[in-house]
């Protein structure tokens, strides 16, 4: 599926614009003002129907403006999200909508439309950052790739919401009762055990798949939720007011020669390990749909050396690809021959 156009209306630094885009690749120039970071998280933002970048929707509604709309065409369907911030409609929280062909969606029904890699500099926090950072690494690709991991996903996310919400109250009151906890614990349970099977699977795939650039192992720290594990730490979550075992705290280990890569590898060894992952990332979602994804380069020749520059360009044969850079000479002359260019101006003007 090729991303032929998208346009945005106050969204993040965009007042109103549009962009098309060549069916191999696109190149976005500009300065750090110019807003290059917000379109990629626009076009992610269409496959995934989150952004990458930040957990609160208004954010990314430009300053002053009460909607934002981001609408793309792909080469079969049309697709739009829409934002708006809290008190549009008598509402308190900002509201998002999904249309897939001008038909609205839940966004359940809304990804799987179109699909995206990224690959970004601070894609190192995935090694070297919290755990967190791990499990959004594989949401980013069950979501897009498997409906029923979305569902899960879903399904817990508001079940773990409403099941801390009984538990700040438990501290606050210092009175329990356990059928307002019977029904969330059961589904906290159900659909912890369907997300925890998806997440094993797609480990199994990273570490059975072939590794070109670094050999790593996996090893899913998984945290396993029952009844027996929620009535151990049946005291200790009244404490903090927070679930304490589920997939919520769930945690990757890569490991190299069986040392944690986040503790014992190089930087250069965590960067190889990075690019491999995006690597298995891509191959995993081109089997997973039959086609290739769309690949996002965000800013990556400013933060990698050459080495690691021409393993990435290596991924580029075959693909739509978008990318981004701060200035033309960090592109090598070869590929620039072949590149459709968008130019950025610190106002976001056009050449």
């Amino acid at each position: 599926m090729l991303l032929t156009s998208i346009s945005l209306q106050n969204f993040r630094s965009y007042k109103k614009s549009e962009f098309n885009f060549s069916k191999t690749t696109t190149l976005v120039i500009g300065p750090n003002t110019a807003g290059k970071s917000n379109l990629i998280e626009a076009i992610f933002l269409l496959a995934k129907g989150a952004s990458f970048r930040i957990d609160r929707d208004e954010q990314m509604v430009k300053f002053d403006e009460d909607i934002a709309r981001i609408k793309g065409q792909t080469d079969q369907k049309n697709l739009e999200v829409m934002i708006a911030r809290g008190g549009i409609g008598g509402t308190l929280r900002p509201v998002k909508k999904y249309l897939v062909n001008k038909v609205p969606k839940r966004k359940n029904d809304f990804v799987g439309n179109f699909f995206a890699v990224l690959f970004a500099p601070n894609d190192l926090e995935i090694i070297i950052g919290s755990p967190s950072r791990r499990r959004d690494f594989i949401d980013n690709i069950l979501i897009q790739t498997d409906r029923d991991y979305r569902l899960a996903l879903g399904f817990y996310e508001k079940g773990l919401r409403i099941r801390n919400a009984l538990l700040h109250k438990v501290r606050e009151t210092g009175r329990r009762q356990e059928k307002e906890f019977e029904y969330w614990d059961n589904l906290l349970i159900h659909q912890g055990e369907r997300i925890t099977l998806k997440r094993e699977e797609f480990i199994t795939y990273l570490n059975d798949a072939k590794k070109d650039i670094f050999n790593f192992k996996i090893f899913y720290d998984k945290s396993t939720i029952s009844k027996e594990r929620l009535f151990q730490y049946k005291d200790a979550e009244v404490a903090s007011g927070v679930t304490l075992v589920g997939p919520h705290r769930d945690d990757l280990i890569i490991n190299y020669n069986e040392k944690d890569v986040r503790f014992f590898g190089s930087r250069g060894q965590q960067r190889l390990a990075i690019l491999q992952l995006k690597i298995l990332e891509l191959d995993y979602i081109k089997e997973k749909i039959q086609e290739e994804p769309v690949l996002l380069l965000d800013d990556i020749f400013s933060e990698l050396d050459e080495g690691h520059i021409k393993h990435v360009l290596d991924m580029l044969e075959n693909k739509q690809v978008i990318m981004t850079t701060t200035h033309e000479e960090f592109v090598p002359k070869k590929l620039l021959k072949r590149l459709s260019v968008i130019e950025l101006r610190s106002k976001n003007a056009r050449v």
